[in-house]
């Protein structure tokens, strides 16, 4: 069994390593703040992972079954549509999903 010194050690160690990664991106934060590339990386972005994460949804999309395609791009443009509309993330979400699975049924 290790000693307790080295116990002791190790555990401020690791506080202070733990310590150390969580405070590191609020110091480099305030240089950022002014950067122009993360003004234009912060209004580009959003847009950007919704149409990352909407082709990954869509790769697998099974072409032989119709209504499954159907059911899909159905889901979809609703979920467009209620975004537009309302500009509430949740509302699209559920409005969308559920179209979805009430045409999959």
């Amino acid at each position: 069994m290790p000693d307790t010194r080295y116990l002791i050690t190790a555990v401020v160690v690791s506080a202070a390593v733990t310590w150390g990664l969580r405070a590191v991106p609020f110091a480099v934060l305030a240089r950022l703040r002014t950067s122009a590339v993360v003004t234009y990386l912060a209004a580009v972005m959003p847009a950007g992972v919704m149409v990352i994460l909407a082709a990954y949804c869509l790769r697998d999309l099974p072409h032989a079954d119709r209504a499954r395609v159907l059911a899909t791009l159905l889901g979809v443009a609703v979920t467009a549509a209620l975004h537009l509309w309302r500009r509430n993330a949740l509302l699209s979400i559920v409005g969308g999903t559920t179209t979805y699975i009430i045409m999959v049924i």
